[in-house]
């Protein structure tokens, strides 16, 4: 089976995460292989300096620096492209049903849009010059929209919003 992609996008604070570990909890009660990518405005501080990898990384300049635990796995790499979500998916992601791509706003991808009503400002469907990307919108209000919408009152809102997500989600090329 191909591993599918897709992208949960939203304004500042309109719980985007919120809704991405919802779709991973919904993915996985279903037996599905979920993996994750998050993007970030920001270089990551997942390290601290002076730890080992640390001074690998940033004394040493090294290209990658990976630490391997007895429970997970962290590496470091310098890149120049951060804004691929499927070469990304495609590299680090294998064997994956479905990756979830938090953010990635600037991408082609599909996308579930989680919008609250005390934003100040409307969906980012509205005035985006590709609304046929958008697969759905979560929302702690009922909305007229040009797609599905999802109201997070409803018992089965997380079930509904993956179910949008795993049929319009793109299916990666090995």
């Amino acid at each position: 089976m191909a591993t599918r992609l897709v992208a949960v996008v939203g304004r500042k604070n309109a719980g985007k995460t919120t809704l991405t570990v919802a779709l991973c909890r919904a993915f996985a009660s279903k037996g599905r292989r979920v993996m994750t990518l998050k993007h970030g405005h920001h270089p990551a501080l997942v390290d601290r300096e002076g730890t080992d990898t640390w001074r690998h990384f940033h004394e040493g300049g090294a290209e990658r620096t990976l630490i391997a635990a007895p429970d997970m796995r962290v590496l470091f790499e310098r890149t120049p492209d951060d804004y691929d979500p499927a070469g990304l998916a495609r590299q680090y992601m294998r064997g994956a049903d479905i990756v979830i791509a938090e953010g990635f706003s600037r991408s082609s991808l599909p996308r579930l849009e989680i919008w609250r009503s005390t934003l100040p400002a409307p969906p980012l469907l509205t005035d985006h010059p590709a609304p046929s990307l958008w697969l759905g919108v979560v929302s702690d209000v009922r909305l007229e929209l040009p797609c599905p919408v999802v109201c997070m009152d409803e018992p089965d809102w997380a079930r509904r919003a993956a179910a949008l997500a795993w049929q319009g989600a793109v299916e990666l090329d090995a």
